[in-house]
């Protein structure tokens, strides 16, 4: 009984250990969503200040990127993405910036 006990005090650590490195994942990978989200309002308003290809080019290629980062995640990944709500808004607001980066293109 005593080994018993000893096992599953240990596979309860290391279960802890997961969570604790999951949740720390987690917050990393939404501080680096959230740092491309910044990259791309950034570039967008450069964008929109200087007008010049290369500029709207950025833009374009930074709020791909954002998009990409807030398609809904597969299994075992769901832990490597924005919160559903944060993600709704974003892609709202990635859609807005699609729009304005169409406008800078017109001649």
């Amino acid at each position: 009984m005593h080994v018993a006990a000893a096992t599953k005090a240990r596979s309860q650590a290391k279960l802890c250990k997961l969570k604790v490195t999951e949740s720390r994942t987690s917050a990393c990978i939404i501080e680096e969503i959230n740092t491309f989200i910044a990259i791309r309002d950034y570039l967008l308003t450069a964008a929109e200040a200087s007008k010049t290809q290369e500029q709207i080019n950025r833009a374009s290629l930074a709020n791909e990127i954002v998009e990409t980062c807030l398609r809904p995640a597969r299994h075992p990944y769901e832990a490597q993405s924005l919160p559903e709500v944060d993600a709704i808004r974003e892609r709202k607001r990635c859609h807005a910036a699609k729009s304005r980066i169409a406008k800078l293109k017109l001649p």
